[in-house]
């Protein structure tokens, strides 16, 4: 595990020094191609620009709509957001950082590889194509559209003129800001909608999947990522609510017998429980649980990857579209609050509340992270 860790950290290393070596010496910002900072990569191109202008000329009266939809919708998300953080960091405190919080999305770790690519891809063409759209809607020109990637973290951007948008009245920049979240909540709609009117009468629920194992905890070197849980001490087991139900009936200490799948064998596994860290008397198993489904008529080649492909699309759309309008510069929520802040505030009120609004956030979010990092780390 050190050495595979050594080798990506060495790989990421040398990838960057020779992308400063071969794009990062030059000083002055382009206006396309490929721009290297540090461990920040920047591609910018105009090619777009022009599919953006036809789309928010053809269909303006109906983005100023989606716009103020997109308002209405970013207040509410911050303060659902708000109040989802604060009450995971609260029982992150009480469980001494065993309850879970924010989870990482990292394709191939923490999420599949590539149903995560996939979904991934589509939030940010939607989230950024919807930033553009509306910008171009409301008059505020683009410089360029392009692709970035900090670290080993990919992203895109619509790049706006800064001087005329700083200028834009209030309305106009919280419609350009709320845009992209409101693409990702419509996306992850739609994504759900064909799921369940589509996809779900075809499929059928054949088990628990283990979708990941928390480092420590009773089923640490017992089960593995990929097992399909079918039965426990007898019991049938075919969804996820089923298995949670039975999991509510059990006791710290005490040893279960499940009947799992793995790798298309069948196999029998004990584990002795411990206590639930957020429901004491309960027995704790330590996986996280997911559906696994089969297809009622054959071609499951085609059908299960569909399925997950949507149902990742769905998750991290509404996921990083409601995590994106947390009150934090420079998320869109931040940026949202800022603006309406010091528009109605004076600045010698405006500068604390900003301040301690930021604080807050990095409070709450660093609270929700350290039991991701604690189980990513082991």
């Amino acid at each position: 595990m050190r050495i595979t860790l050594i080798m990506v950290l060495s790989g990421i290393a040398v990838f960057w020094i020779l992308m400063y070596l071969l794009f990062g010496r030059n000083p002055e910002e382009k206006e396309e191609g490929l721009e290297v900072d540090g461990i920040v990569a920047m591609w910018r191109t105009k090619r777009l620009l022009g599919f953006i202008e036809s789309l928010a000329r053809r269909y303006r009266r109906f983005w100023g709509i989606y716009g103020d939809a997109g308002i209405v919708l970013g207040f509410a998300g911050m303060a659902f957001v708000f109040y989802m953080l604060f009450k995971t960091a609260m029982k992150t405190v009480t469980s001494r950082g065993a309850a879970a919080g924010v989870q990482l999305v990292i394709p191939g770790v923490t999420i599949p590889l590539w149903y995560g690519l996939i979904g991934l891809a589509v939030v940010l063409v939607v989230h950024e194509l919807s930033h553009g759209v509306v910008a171009r809607a409301d008059g505020i020109p683009l410089k360029s559209v392009g692709l970035v990637l900090f670290l080993v973290l990919p992203g895109a951007f619509v790049e706006p003129d800064e001087d005329v948008i700083n200028r834009a009245p209030l309305r106009k920049r919280l419609r350009v800001y709320g845009a992209g979240s409101m693409a990702n909540i419509v996306t992850a709609l739609i994504a759900l909608l064909i799921i369940n009117l589509a996809i779900a009468p075809l499929l059928q629920p054949n088990g628990v999947q283990v979708a990941g194992v928390i480092p420590g905890s009773p089923a640490d070197g017992v089960l593995q990522k990929g097992d399909v849980i079918v039965s426990i001490d007898g019991h049938q087991i075919t969804t996820v609510e089923g298995f949670m139900k039975f999991m509510n009936t059990t006791k710290p200490e005490q040893v279960i017998t499940l009947q799992i799948l793995r790798g298309g064998k069948e196999t029998e596994v004990r584990i002795r429980l411990k206590e639930h860290p957020e429901r004491p008397g309960k027995g704790y198993i330590g996986i996280y649980p997911a559906q696994s489904v089969k297809s009622k008529i054959g071609g499951e080649s085609a059908v299960i990857p569909l399925f997950f492909t949507l149902y990742w699309i769905y998750v991290l759309n509404i996921g990083i579209g409601l995590m994106n309008l947390f009150p934090l510069v420079p998320l869109d929520g931040g940026k949202m609050l800022d603006d309406v802040v010091k528009e109605y505030l004076p600045d010698r009120i405006a500068r604390p509340v900003r301040y301690a609004t930021i604080g807050v956030a990095l409070f709450l979010l660093a609270l929700n992270l350290l039991p991701a990092f604690r189980n990513l780390l082991g």
